[in-house]
């Protein structure tokens, strides 16, 4: 019986056991919970509370609250306030207007009166390239002096330079200047020597009494200045020229400042002779003419440029027939496509005269183009007739008046048939220049816009005020080229020797990675205000020649064989050159008063073109110092993005819309949903802005405001008792209200200012005028721009800002006070808080260790910023304090102020926390900054305060989360992240992930996230972006362009093989190696010892240096070089979906389908994740947040030019179009052939520069 019930129980045992070994697989496949969803509930909860009150003590922002009780809340009317800021901003230009006019009227009068003065060849002046200051060297006189210049046939002339005192003014950027003379700019390729060149130096140096009147006038004035047609420049204050570029390639007659005001619009039609015969150096020369003729365009010009053979063929194969707008990006593309060109065959003028004809009629007659001048300027070795009945036929069929005219450059030495191509352009009042050498093409390419201009100089009283488009003062988008060159030249450098530290480290393919990932993120560093370049606006006009007659010498072919020179009187035009004064972008900005349209508000101007003049996302700047291909010529509907998901380039109807009455200059408003990126393109935020928008009157630019909706309708205002003069007439020191030093003011806004003297800091200036205000007897001036000339203000202050930021000082100056511990009656004490008040009781030190809070801080809607600091112990620490306020002081503008305003709204009673970028990745402490808005409410009106915040070691942060999560999160089997709103890492158990976009870190579960609607993906496009692109040296174009190819490739064999050599004396020689980084090296770092090599990577002669190997390394180190190309990009951003009562916050982990808990941490712009991390992870999957180009899926020949061209937008043409007049049949002034008269060493260096640059 019991034998009998033992074997039942085996029996059932086995069954069991068989029920479970075929439920095991399935018991495997669904692992128990891992992540216990309460409990990091909890952790959650907890760490948002004790962030919290942490924040909350540390700010004592319900204080702060409480401080601005006494101010009002307003509305903003945007209309009104786009209209006074145009009215400012338009006083302003018609001062500098007045001024540039008194220029021109002395110019004109003062050559006039010395048109019989001799030249006087050693005539001494302040060269701004040669001029000395007190204590300068000497330069010795050249000697042995030779007897006779060969070149020009005429004694070597020295004149020792002349002595100037210079000191730095703020003013003009801390520059070197002397107020007291003007000094004068000589370009490279011209003789200052040249009688007609010395003689206007001479006569012009009457100017600097204008100059100096016009500076007392308005002290505001930057720097003045007078081009001459001859090519000098002379500007006030007299100051050097700069020598830090490699090379001087400045002449003002190739700014656009001088183009605009020397000759009104024009549409031009370049032809280029095809013929096997402009081969070698006649390709060189015709290619220089060409590319120089561009460098003469602006952006109100239009262009084409056409070879000729037996076909006529466009340079760019997109933009046939029609002509484009001649600005940077075009202008780049069609000389990329001249440097391609190839000569072929036969060329056939007829069919490139029709072509030109048909072209310009048909842009006239569509209303394309520049509609006011038309030329065309042919290119050749000679013509073989001079094809009159196509002249008859296009261009004289409305005597004597003839549209277009005709400019002519014969290219070569010995060319026979030259009067064809000579009477081409001097029966189509055009100009006719023979070239021969390289060096002159400048000089003789610049004859056409005299000739361009006579018109203007015939009308004589009319002389138009342009105004240009922003650029970079003094820059040439060359130096772009040549910077980017360089870049990569030290790349180079730096590869050889890093090779030399880490050897077959290089070509792992992680270290490849990292190294070319490293390269790219510097392109990608585009600073908002770059502080190495002066960007401004110019505004000039044209001076005339006011005689009508004159004498000029000439030769005068009396046979075939026979010139002689003849002097005769002829009628004439001549444009003297062009007046102007600079506009610095910044002092317009000054004008705008940000504080009028608060938080997240600003201003931008738009030119008739479209193009933004300022905007604050241009971005002019990459690599953090080199100036993009087509800086200048960014469209406002490229930097206000709209919120509607439309495909890159595809713009918005309404966007269009408004752009058209924003260049008609109109007036109007529209609200808009738009996408707004920051913290250098990192960051987007999706919110619906005001717009406004109204003409500067007598400008080319119209204004526009912007401002958010949803808080920037209302603003602060102060009450009628709380003003300044009332506060003081009660005794109340204007001065004690800005006590201690821990405070700083905005930097670049204009509170008050005075013209006659410049201040260290912004604070002493501010401490200066609230002395005169407490004075008996102050008035508020009543403009930042007195009308010109005579009434210019000797001072002036907004009042609305000074009396807001006294206000704000008043009411916030116990803010700076450090906290006080250990005291029960501190007022930063919440007593609804015992954490608040158990953090008051705390010891200083013991305080400062736990929590690891280095400075607290306050910024204020007036531009006001406190802070205090807090130590370990009572005794005063200097450093932190001070580096919080040389980088936190923009108030309004920084970065953390504009995002507690928009959390705000996500939740009020919450604080924003950041950690700078990759801040992993630095070896330094890693600070936590935290904000929060303090809003002020009233009559159901409310509007943005001030912001309160601080900063905290990312160690406390670390440590105070690891103490809440216990060991949980540092097991194997759990990873837990806190993001913040935009995806980026704050905490992580690994701490070189902080700072980095999650979906770089884990880009499957960040994919997830996206799924789930716990994070959205916001598209954002940059039309402004630089992509790199290989360059191409072995086309066939440059093989012919003459033997000095051939040579250059030696050369490049020559370093190729040294570089080889270089290696291997790096590797085998450890003394040479030694000095070698001692000279190149960081001298901070230490040799690391060489790595044992690989043995996959040796070579046959078994000491891992084969021959094979040899070639990896040197394929790795040579450079591979690019050139620069403008581009669009597209970042994916992403921020978090901030949906009340989100679903998927109430999701469980399940298994490996769900492998994670995600959470948001309360009062907080935070989320805390936890993963389990035994379920398998998906690698590939990586999103991330850098720039990807734009594919447009163009054909194999077009680019993004061509795809722009096709898709053109409307522009305002400009004013003023004076392109004909009466009596230019009767100037017979069209050219002859040249005589060189130069120094050889300057063709040479001309030349070099020609093919180089």
């Amino acid at each position: 019986m019991a034998w009998s019930r033992l074997l039942a129980w085996w029996r059932l045992c086995l069954g069991l056991l068989s029920v479970l070994v075929c439920l095991a697989p399935c018991v495997n496949l669904q692992p128990a919970e891992n992540i216990n969803y309460n409990l990091v509930h909890s952790w959650a909860d907890k760490l948002g509370m004790e962030l919290f009150h942490l924040g909350d003590f540390i700010t004592r922002r319900k204080e702060v609250q409480e401080s601005f009780k006494d101010a009002k809340v307003v509305s903003r009317n945007g209309a009104s306030i786009v209209d006074s800021m145009a009215k400012e901003i338009e006083m302003m230009m018609d001062l500098k207007v007045s001024a540039v006019r008194r220029i021109m009227d002395t110019a004109e009068n003062t050559a006039l009166s010395h048109q019989n003065d001799m030249a006087d060849k050693m005539f001494s002046y302040y060269n701004a390239k040669e001029m000395l200051e007190p204590g300068d060297p000497v330069p010795p006189i050249p000697t042995p002096a030779p007897d006779m210049d060969k070149d020009i046939g005429e004694p070597l002339i020295y004149v020792q330079p002349k002595v100037v005192v210079l000191e730095p003014r703020p003013e003009f950027h801390n520059t070197p200047v002397n107020f007291s003379v003007s000094s004068v700019h000589v370009p490279v390729n011209v003789f200052d020597r040249a009688p007609d060149v010395i003689k206007a130096i001479q006569w012009s140096e009457n100017l600097d009494q204008i100059f100096r009147d016009n500076y007392k006038n308005d002290p505001t004035l930057s720097w003045q200045f007078f081009g001459s047609s001859t090519g000098f420049m002379r500007q006030f204050p007299a100051s050097k020229w700069r020598k830090d570029v490699p090379v001087d390639l400045y002449d003002c007659r190739l700014r656009s400042w001088y183009m605009e005001a020397a000759t009104s619009p024009k549409d031009i039609v370049i032809l280029m002779d095809g013929s096997g015969s402009m081969l070698g150096q006649r390709l060189d020369i015709a290619k220089h003419v060409v590319n120089t003729i561009l460098d003469t365009l602006g952006t109100n010009d239009f262009v084409n440029i056409f070879t000729f053979d037996k076909e006529v063929s466009p340079v760019v194969p997109c933009f046939e027939d029609t002509l484009i707008q001649a600005n940077l990006g075009n202008i780049r593309e069609l000389k990329e496509g001249i440097d391609l060109f190839r000569p072929k065959s036969i060329a056939n003028y007829t069919a490139a005269l029709t072509k030109a004809f048909e072209l310009l009629e048909e842009t006239k007659l569509s209303s394309r183009g520049a509609q006011c001048n038309q030329a065309i300027m042919i290119i050749g070795d000679g013509a073989p007739e001079n094809n009159r009945e196509v002249f008859e036929l296009h261009n004289w069929r409305d005597p004597p008046y003839k549209p277009v005219r005709v400019f002519t450059y014969l290219i070569g030495k010995e060319v026979a048939n030259w009067d064809d191509i000579r009477w081409m352009a001097c029966e189509n009042q055009g100009y006719y220049v023979h070239l021969s050498e390289t060096a002159e093409v400048r000089e003789m390419v610049l004859n056409y816009i005299p000739v361009m201009a006579r018109p203007l100089v015939l009308g004589r009283h009319d002389h138009p005020v342009i105004w240009s488009q922003v650029y970079a003062d003094i820059e040439d988008t060359k130096i772009s080229d040549y910077l980017w060159d360089m870049n990569q030249c030290e790349n180079q450098k730096a590869d050889v020797l890093e090779y030399w530290k880490v050897q077959d480290r290089m070509l792992e393919p992680s270290e490849m990675h990292r190294r070319k990932y490293r390269r790219m993120k510097d392109t990608w560093n585009q600073p908002l205000d770059p502080k190495m370049y002066q960007f401004m606006t110019t505004v000039s006009m044209p001076i005339y020649d006011r005689r009508e007659n004159a004498n000029i010498t000439e030769e005068v072919l009396i046979n075939e064989a026979l010139w002689e020179l003849q002097t005769r009187e002829t009628r004439i035009a001549n444009i003297l050159g062009v007046a102007g004064t600079d506009v610095p972008i910044n002092e317009i900005k000054k004008l705008l008063s940000p504080f009028a349209l608060g938080v997240n508000g600003y201003a931008f101007i738009v030119t008739n073109n479209g193009y933004v003049l300022f905007h604050p996302d241009f971005r002019p700047v990459f690599q953090g110092y080199i100036l993009k291909p087509a800086y200048n010529s960014v469209d406002m509907i490229e930097v206000e993005l709209l919120d509607d998901d439309r495909p890159a380039r595809d713009f918005n109807p309404v966007l269009m819309t408004i752009r058209d009455s924003i260049i008609n200059q109109s007036t109007g408003s529209k609200w808009m949903l738009v996408k707004n990126h920051f913290d250098d393109m990192k960051r987007v935020a999706r919110i619906k802005r005001q717009y406004y928008w109204t003409a500067i009157k007598k400008t080319p630019f119209t204004l526009v405001i912007s401002y958010p909706e949803q808080y920037g309708v209302s603003h602060m205002d102060i009450r009628a008792d709380q003003e300044i003069h009332r506060i003081s007439i009660k005794g109340t020191n204007l001065r004690s209200v800005f006590s201690g030093k821990r405070w700083k003011i905005h930097p670049d806004w204009l509170f008050c200012k005075h013209s006659n003297r410049t201040f260290k800091t912004p604070e002493i200036e501010l401490l200066y005028f609230l002395e005169r205000m407490s004075e008996p007897g102050w008035r508020w001036p009543g403009s930042r721009s007195a009308m010109p000339p005579e009434h210019a203000a000797a001072m002036f202050c907004d009042r609305q800002l000074m009396q807001a930021l006294v206000f704000d000082a008043r009411v916030t100056g116990w803010f700076s006070n450090n906290t006080s511990f250990n005291s029960k009656d501190d007022k930063g004490t919440s007593a609804s808080s015992p954490i608040a008040v158990l953090m008051g009781l705390l010891p200083r030190n013991e305080f400062k260790q736990r929590f690891g809070v280095t400075v607290a801080f306050l910024a204020t809607h007036s531009g006001l910023t406190r802070w205090h600091e807090f130590h370990s112990n009572a005794a005063e620490e200097s450093g932190v304090g001070e580096t919080f306020s040389q980088n936190n002081t923009r108030a309004i503008d920084e970065i953390w102020y504009k995002r507690a305003v928009d959390q705000h709204f996500v939740r009020e009673e919450s604080f924003v926390y950041s950690v700078p970028f990759d801040a992993g990745e630095s070896n330094s402490e890693i600070l936590v900054t935290a904000s929060h808005a303090v809003f002020h409410n009233e009559g159901g009106k409310t509007a943005p305060a001030a912001v309160v915040g601080f900063q905290f070691q990312h160690s406390a942060l670390y440590k105070l989360f690891h103490n809440i999560t216990g060991n949980a999160c540092a097991v194997d089997d759990k990873d837990c992240y806190i993001l913040d709103n935009n995806g980026y890492v704050i905490i992580s158990t690994r701490v070189h992930e902080t700072g980095r976009f999650f979906g770089e870190v884990n880009g499957a579960i960040m994919k997830r996230l996206l799924e789930e609607n716990v994070y959205t993906q916001v598209t954002v496009y940059d039309y402004q972006a630089v992509c790199f692109e290989s360059k191409n040296d072995n086309n066939a174009s440059s093989m012919l362009l003459s033997p000095l190819f051939h040579l250059l490739r030696v050369g490049k064999w020559l370093l190729h093989t040294a570089l080889w050599y270089i290696v291997q004396l790096l590797q085998w020689a450890p003394g040479v190696s030694s000095h070698y980084a001692d000279m190149y090296g960081d001298s901070n770092d230490t040799e690391p010892p060489p790595p044992e090599p690989h043995p996959e990577h040796h070579g046959r002669n078994g000491n891992g240096h084969g021959k094979k190997d040899d070639e990896i390394w040197l394929r790795y180190l040579t450079l591979h070089r690019t050139r620069l190309k403008a581009c669009d990009m597209k970042r994916e951003l992403y921020t978090l979906f901030n949906e009340k009562d989100n679903v998927v916050y109430n999701m469980t982990a399940h298994a490996c389908e769900r492998p994670f808990v995600v959470l948001p941490i309360p009062f907080s712009n935070l989320i805390l994740l936890v993963i389990d991390q035994l379920c398998p992870r998906d690698g590939s999957v990586v999103l991330t947040v850098n720039p990807q180009p734009i594919d447009y899926h163009l054909s194999v020949n077009d680019s993004l030019a061509c795809y722009k061209q096709a898709r053109e937008f409307n522009r305002m043409r400009p004013t003023s179009c004076i392109s004909r007049h009466a009596n230019e049949s009767g100037i017979k002034l069209c050219g002859k052939a040249c005589s060189v008269y130069a120094n050889l060493g300057l063709l040479l260096l001309c030349h070099i520069l020609s093919r180089w640059l």
